[in-house]
């Protein structure tokens, strides 16, 4: 399963590198709604740095929901998602390579996303662990949540309406808890993350225990 994972995480990394649509428009827009916080907040600077958590991952779940969408568009023509199906792949390997494809290109965001956030919002990223394993974990639940509903919303045919709508209120114990854990590690005395990583950690493996169950059969009614 994970030789099949890895062709069509392979196969999907291949597309998006050769069409740099993430270089050229999801990490851009990412960081434009940063810089459109950065102003907002402008005149509370010490409020900016309160809620440099939760725009951080806010900017990352918009582009998330960008980086979806184009893992299933890619397949939306020429019959695509029929080869797919016939290919003879395991499903869940399907959705493995899909979701491990999401997941790294959210990875390779984010830190492009911290950087930002240290710069623009002159946030200090304490504790390392902390920082890394939360991203870690919703990353996990993010790619998984967005490939189960991403073949929902493709099966529909209106992906770019439904799959914020589908997607959106899913994630937002991810958001939450993702955004509660990096605050207690970008400002000192918010509280215990380790109740927050213990959430996400629930999360990510509920989303892709979903993933395995059910990517199958809503693949093969898409």
């Amino acid at each position: 399963m994970l030789r099949e994972a890895a062709l069509v995480a392979g196969k999907d990394l291949r597309i998006e590198l050769r069409s740099r649509v993430g270089a050229q428009q999801v990490a851009p827009f990412a960081l434009v709604v940063l810089v459109l916080f950065a102003i907002a907040f402008d005149a509370d600077h010490a409020l900016l740095q309160q809620a440099s958590a939760g725009l951080f991952w806010v900017a990352v779940l918009l582009a998330a929901v960008l980086a979806v969408q184009r893992s299933f568009a890619v397949e939306a023509s020429d019959a695509a998602r029929d080869g797919l199906r016939l290919s003879g792949l395991d499903p869940a390997a399907v959705f493995v390579g899909k979701a491990a494809a999401i997941g790294l290109q959210l990875a390779v965001l984010q830190v492009v996303l911290a950087a930002g956030v240290v710069v623009l919002y002159s946030s200090a990223l304490r504790d390392a662990p902390v920082v890394i394993g939360s991203a870690a974990l919703a990353t996990v639940g993010l790619a998984a949540a967005g490939t189960l509903y991403g073949v929902v919303a493709a099966s529909l045919g209106v992906r770019e309406t439904l799959l914020p709508l589908l997607l959106l209120p899913v994630v937002a114990p991810v958001l939450l808890s993702a955004s509660k854990a990096w605050q207690a590690a970008l400002v000192p005395g918010s509280g215990d993350p380790a109740t927050w990583l213990r959430v996400l950690a629930v999360f990510a493996v509920v989303y892709v225990a979903a993933g395995f169950l059910f990517f199958g059969s809503l693949l093969e009614e898409s």
